[in-house]
């Protein structure tokens, strides 16, 4: 048995993946924790995973700033690369350095054989270097990478910013440390990723997809009683501001009585009236859903797109900010859909791409072609593989595709 402990930031998209591969190795007998912000993750966790909160008791100031991170993403109205210098400058940077010392010393008092962090907790690398532990990082917005070709100056700029926070710490490296040497998981596939010469401890291990059911209510009857097509509408959880409104507006002028079944994701309060073709609920159980559907508007968020696939359905795309513009780009290059601008997009735009994607068939066939290469990834079973050949310390060779 060995000992693995995840360091997770307190976003969603970025938690799921670690609960499916950690549910594997508690399964396979080993011991699983979870370094976290996050107090609410404990209900979330698998049987048998350890809840490990970086709790800080000195000052009421602490608890507010370790509480403030997700609420400023939520809130934020940021677009294109200004998003991306938010996302530094105000979120990962001040979320790592507050996460530092709590990490280190869960890191102490837990005594893992691997530590594996998220590309964005990069507080997780360098608390394992400073304390001599291995470590592997799940890379759950491969655009993280992809930047490196295709905006450089950005990268540049991204890497110094993590630079400056290593040697904060203790660490003279003159390049960042955030993506492991060892092990470097990216949870998507190579077509899907695109052309791009990678190391061989980078692994594309296609998407982790975390499968525990949630109970939700839903008017199952309704959307299998209609013989019409079915469309999912959801912008994801991270975008809660103003433009939401305007958003969902024109998603009711695209599809009111037209010949669909829309379910939304939306507080069914953003409006006092919606159309008799729309099925709006604040949450809806995407995973059961989804095989049920012909296609879906999204705005770009990793998870949903690699959900989407992963049924085999083309979709739509509208970006809003941080890696969704180079996802919505995938999209479009591999041929699974479309693509629209979020601000400037009409209610007729949005109507005719949706009738694009679902009357020509070469949209499926190219989301069936990526849901393949999905499934010839491996998903949960390759990241668990690795990270526990990576424990036991088997040689890198072993790891080659």
């Amino acid at each position: 048995m060995a000992k693995f402990v995840f360091v997770v930031p307190p976003l969603t998209g970025h938690i799921n993946p670690t609960l499916s591969m950690g549910a594997v190795l508690l399964q396979r007998g080993h011991r699983v924790g979870w370094i976290t912000l996050d107090k609410s993750l404990a209900s979330k966790l698998p049987e048998g995973g350890e809840l490990l909160y970086i709790n800080y008791d000195e000052s009421d100031q602490q608890k507010q700033d370790s509480e403030q991170y997700l609420d400023i993403i939520t809130k934020k109205i940021v677009y294109g690369i200004d998003s991306i210098k938010f996302l530094y400058e105000e979120v990962l940077i001040p979320l790592n350095r507050h996460s530092y010392e709590g990490i280190v010393n869960l890191l102490d008092q837990f005594k893992p054989d691997l530590v594996i962090t998220d590309h964005q907790m990069f507080a997780g690398a360098i608390a394992a270097v400073n304390k001599n532990l291995p470590y592997a990082t799940s890379v759950t917005a491969p655009a993280a990478i992809k930047v490196m070709d295709e905006l450089p100056k950005v990268h540049e700029w991204e890497v110094n910013q993590i630079v400056a926070l290593q040697r904060e710490f203790g660490i003279d490296n003159a390049s960042s440390i955030a993506c492991s040497n060892l092990l470097t998981m990216v949870l998507t596939s190579q077509l899907f990723f695109g052309e791009m010469e990678l190391p061989v401890h980078y692994r594309f291990t296609g998407p982790v997809i975390n499968r525990r059911s949630v109970k939700l209510t839903f008017d199952w009857y309704r959307l299998q009683a209609s013989n019409r097509p079915k469309i999912l509408v959801s912008i994801g959880t991270t975008f809660d501001h103003e433009h939401k409104k305007s958003f969902f507006a024109k998603v009711i002028e695209a599809f009111d009585n037209e010949e669909l079944t829309v379910v939304v994701v939306s507080d069914p309060a953003l409006f006092d009236e919606w159309p008799s073709n729309f099925i709006v609920k604040t949450q809806v159980p995407q995973l059961e859903l989804l095989p049920h559907l012909d296609a879906v508007v999204c705005h770009g968020g990793h998870n949903t797109v690699c959900e989407t696939l992963l049924n085999g359905l083309p979709m739509v795309v509208i970006p809003i900010a941080y890696d969704q513009s180079h996802v919505a780009g995938r999209v479009v290059r591999t041929g699974a859909g479309l693509r629209l601008n979020f601000n400037r997009f009409k209610a007729g735009h949005l109507k005719d791409s949706v009738n694009e994607i679902l009357s020509t068939p070469d949209y499926k066939a190219a989301a069936e072609q990526l849901k393949q290469s999905f499934l010839n990834a491996g998903g949960t079973e390759t990241a668990t593989d690795l990270l526990e050949q990576v424990a036991i310390k088997q040689p890198l060779e072993v790891l080659k595709n």
